[in-house]
C-alpha cells in the first residue's frame, strides 16, 4: 500500500513539475496545499491539495489579502 501511494506521489510530482517550473509562486501554493492535504487525508490529500493549491492558490491568496492583486487595484482606481 505504501509503495502504491509513493508511486502516486512521484507520478503527480512529475506531472506538475514542468508546469510549476515557470509558474513562480504557484510552486509555494502547491506545496502548502499539498502539506495541508497530507495532514488531513494522507497521500491522497497530498496530491489533491497540491493540485488545488496550484490551480486556486493565487486566487485564494488574493482574496484573503496574503498578496497584492494589482488587477483589482486598477479596477478600483478607474471608478474614482
Amino acid at each position: 500500500m505504501k509503495a502504491i501511494a509513493g508511486c502516486l506521489v512521484v507520478t503527480a510530482g512529475l506531472f506538475v513539475a514542468p508546469a510549476a517550473a515557470g509558474a513562480g509562486e504557484r510552486v509555494t501554493d502547491a506545496a502548502l496545499g499539498g502539506l495541508a492535504g497530507a495532514v488531513v487525508f494522507g497521500p491522497v490529500g497530498l496530491v489533491a491539495g497540491g493540485v488545488i493549491g496550484y490551480t486556486a492558490g493565487p486566487n485564494i491568496a488574493c482574496k484573503i489579502g496574503a498578496k497584492r492583486c494589482y488587477r483589482h487595484r486598477a479596477r478600483y482606481d478607474r471608478r474614482r
